[in-house]
């Protein structure tokens, strides 16, 4: 593959529109572009978790391949028609969540995001996660989605739930429980 970006910056965006992949312009605030946006952003929050040092393997391992994943989701947003996300890769999050999960004792109470900094950092990916979903659901009120996408998204966003309870186990032993009852609290 050779240079796709032999220059960073074109001007073209500076009229308020971006391209998209099949070379139409959009406004920058589209659903599309905010979108796509999104996804990119949880992109980028997985790599700061991923920067965490001490990751358990399995944790980066799958976090990894979910980079993969996310960068052609958001190739597939940016490019009008195209369907990359399958019903497969809905069920491997399916299957990874419940690998997961099946070590973490019920969850009987509501928990806080925290519990280290790599399980914080889930817990804020979780929320860009669900925020994506948004996202998507609005550009599919407007332009035809892959039925697919959507559901992968929310699939992520119960792993990254997951994955940050066994983070905050890893990192400090426990997860950070809501406590209903507080003093002072009327």
């Amino acid at each position: 593959m050779g240079n796709r970006l032999s220059k960073i910056y074109t001007r073209t965006g500076d009229d308020g529109t971006t391209g998209l992949g099949d070379g139409s312009r959009v406004p920058k605030d589209s659903a599309r572009v905010e979108a796509y946006g999104t996804v990119d952003e949880l992109n980028s929050a997985l790599g700061v978790l991923l920067a965490v040092p001490g990751l358990p393997g399995a944790v980066a391992a799958c976090l990894t391949e979910v980079q993969h994943e996310l960068f052609d989701l958001g190739g597939e947003l940016c490019l009008p028609g195209q369907r990359v996300i399958t019903d497969a890769q809905v069920t491997q999050l399916e299957d990874t969540l419940d690998r997961f999960n099946e070590a973490l004792p019920p969850l009987k109470e509501f928990i806080l995001p925290g519990g280290g900094p790599a399980a914080a950092a889930c817990h804020l990916a979780r929320t860009i996660a669900r925020r994506a979903e948004r996202r998507v659901w609005r550009l599919a009120g407007a332009e035809s989605v892959n039925p697919e996408t959507p559901k992968y998204l929310n699939r992520l966003s119960d792993l990254l739930f997951v994955l940050a309870r066994v983070l905050a186990r890893h990192e400090s032993g426990a997860e950070v429980l809501w406590r209903h009852e507080r003093r002072g609290r009327t």
